[in-house]
């Protein structure tokens, strides 16, 4: 099976795409040895991320096991998950 995004751990909510993929298709999504179909609901470029299953506003994003930020708004499994809907949370002075 051809492998259109992957998340290198299973607790990862999003996953990285590995080329352009568009709404309404059916991306596999590998993470290790596992493997899962997702289907999106807007374009995904290259080398961004989509959420794997619905993320609810305020929740940590887990991209390779690690927390890379914050949703900012609800992302809906299969949406794009980028700026406009996450803010980081690296190198801030202002969290604990």
């Amino acid at each position: 099976m051809r492998i259109d995004a992957i998340m290198i751990k299973r607790e990862d909510n999003v996953a990285t795409v590995l080329r352009d993929l568009h709404c309404e298709e059916d991306a596999a999504v590998s993470a290790g040895e596992a493997q899962e179909r997702i289907r999106l609901i807007e374009d995904i470029p290259f080398g961004h991320k989509f959420a794997v299953c619905r993320i609810n506003q305020g929740e940590q994003i887990i991209k390779y096991g690690e927390v890379i930020g914050r949703a900012t708004q609800s992302i809906d499994q299969g949406a794009h998950a980028h700026i406009q809907n996450i803010e980081s949370l690296r190198g801030r002075g202002d969290l604990d």
